[in-house]
């Protein structure tokens, strides 16, 4: 597949306008005889998913992945899921991130439950890398904790791809710091979720022509986490997309 992006300055801040984004411009695309119209679009995903407010960063990492849409066009449910997807992993910021783990002493509890009991969540409290290397280690093809593996292969970009295994799919064990730029990112995105690379669940298992299942797609990423959530967010974008045709 072919992937359009927008180019940034900065790697640490992904979406960093270029000088042609600063202002929200209308695009219009064809698509056999449909039309999407970006002003609509974006005009019917800032209140209810953005608070009435879409940064020019928020929009640069919309169109980019609107763009690789273009260049490669399908379902258009497969585009909404996609985009509430990023929405949820990136926690709205809609471009490449890096997992945060300064976790408190009850945010690891929260979180991994499994691999922090209260006195381990009180020794590794706010200490981000000692977080990643234990709660990753053992996994995802990762070494054990002190292996600083779980540290190396945090979680990055559109999707947060994690471990070891994930970043080797991709090429960039070696440089995983490159699951920060976008237009990789766009393609791990595509290529993942399409494809069924993370997980073996794939877009097309849960969007066909006989039926959409909105809830269940969240196996294509990480099981049923915040399933229902996503499912939500998806059905505004994909109202947005209609809005916009």
């Amino acid at each position: 597949m072919g992937f359009v992006t927008r180019a940034n300055s900065a790697w640490w801040y992904p979406c960093q306008a270029s000088h042609s984004y600063f202002a929200i411009r209308i695009y219009i695309f064809e698509f056999g005889m449909k039309l999407m119209d970006h002003e609509k679009f974006f005009s019917a995903v800032r209140a209810p998913l953005f608070g009435g407010r879409l940064s020019t960063n928020q929009v640069n990492g919309i169109e980019a992945i609107l763009d690789a849409w273009v260049a490669e066009p399908f379902d258009l449910r497969w585009l909404a899921y996609m985009l509430a997807t990023v929405y949820h992993e990136t926690d709205k910021a809609m471009c490449v991130i890096s997992e945060n783990l300064s976790y408190s002493a009850a945010g690891l509890q929260a979180t991994f439950p499994k691999y922090f009991n209260m006195e381990q969540a009180a020794a590794y409290s706010r200490q981000p890398r000692r977080i990643a290397n234990r709660a990753y280690a053992n996994r995802l093809g990762n070494g054990d904790e002190a292996s600083d593996d779980g540290w190396r292969y945090r979680g990055r970009g559109l999707v947060q791809i994690t471990g070891r295994d994930n970043y080797a799919k991709y090429g960039i064990v070696d440089d995983p710091d490159r699951a920060l730029d976008p237009g990789k990112a766009i393609e791990i995105l595509f290529d993942g979720m399409i494809n069924g690379r993370f997980t073996g669940r794939k877009l097309a298992d849960y969007f066909s022509a006989t039926g959409s299942d909105w809830i269940g797609a969240r196996r294509i990423i990480n099981g049923t986490d915040r399933a229902t959530d996503i499912a939500g967010f998806a059905k505004k974008f994909a109202a947005a997309i209609e809005r916009a045709r």
